[in-house]
């Protein structure tokens, strides 16, 4: 038993004393890494407040933020109306055609001021060549998002699309004006090719012109009845025009009943819905 009580005196471990060992530093966990950061971005985190550091936004996370918007499948144009029968908005990635003799410029800039307002970056194709600036600005274009081309026929007018929407551009509107349009229609293929790069792009795309002419490529086709004017006064006198009132009758779209119309008015002062 003497020699079992050495063998095991000689395997008893003796206890730590606490001051032999002080309690270990906590170490904070690494600053969270978003995919695809620089060193220097990382660095700036750390060395600024926790408040402070979170609101600094990196390349990968303005790419996520610009994919997520692209994943939105609708662009209001604030003309309650015409959103209603396109059930919210224009569809993102796909192209929306309004034909017809109607009030069609003053939807394509009500579309482009509502882009604009949201930050992003749009652009004009002005085939009629009857964009006026200050007009535009004043019905809430932000001109600084936005860029005017003037194409002299259809073929330039959809080559511009073309290269633009492949640049990033989250919004191309293409207006051809009046009666008769300006050079000779694209082809059916053009308009294929133009949806294949808006959808691959994330790109909306609005057509205004006299007639249909996108054909089976466009996600839906809003027909603009012509216009009326309204007038305010009567009798012997003066009368002041108040503004314009033309009709909207969806004739096709992928995802809902057609048939529906609306009616819009546009002041010549505020635009208005009835």
């Amino acid at each position: 038993m003497a020699t079992l009580a050495r063998r095991l005196d000689t395997l008893q471990v003796p206890l730590l004393r606490p001051e032999a060992h002080p309690k270990p530093t906590l170490v904070p966990p690494p600053p969270l890494v978003e995919p695809g950061e620089r060193p220097e971005v990382t660095q700036l985190r750390t060395s600024l407040d926790a408040a402070i550091g979170a609101k600094i936004t990196s390349g990968a996370e303005l790419v996520r933020a610009i994919a997520r918007r692209r994943r939105e499948t609708i662009l209001p144009t604030t003309i309650e109306p015409l959103d209603a029968l396109l059930g919210g908005g224009l569809a993102r990635g796909k192209t929306t055609e309004i034909a017809g003799r109607g009030e069609r410029y003053s939807i394509v800039v009500a579309a482009l001021a509502a882009a604009t307002s949201l930050g992003e970056a749009a652009a004009f194709i002005d085939l009629g060549d009857g964009f006026d600036p200050q007009l535009g600005e004043a019905a809430g274009i932000d001109l600084r998002r936005m860029l005017w081309v003037r194409p002299a026929t259809m073929k330039q007018a959809v080559m511009a699309v073309e290269m633009i929407v492949a640049t990033g551009i989250q919004f191309v509107a293409l207006d051809a004006g009046l009666p008769p349009l300006r050079g000779k229609r694209a082809p059916d293929a053009a308009w294929v090719r133009l949806a294949r790069v808006a959808e691959s792009h994330g790109c909306t795309m609005l057509v205004s012109a006299p007639y249909a002419i996108t054909g089976t490529t466009s996600e839906a086709m809003v027909l603009a009845y012509g216009a009326r004017a309204r007038w305010i006064g009567s009798g012997r006198g003066p009368r002041v025009l108040a503004g314009i009132e033309t009709r909207l009758r969806l004739e096709k779209h992928r995802h809902k009943r057609t048939g529906e119309s609306a009616k819009v008015f546009f002041s010549s002062l505020i635009t208005h819905h009835s």
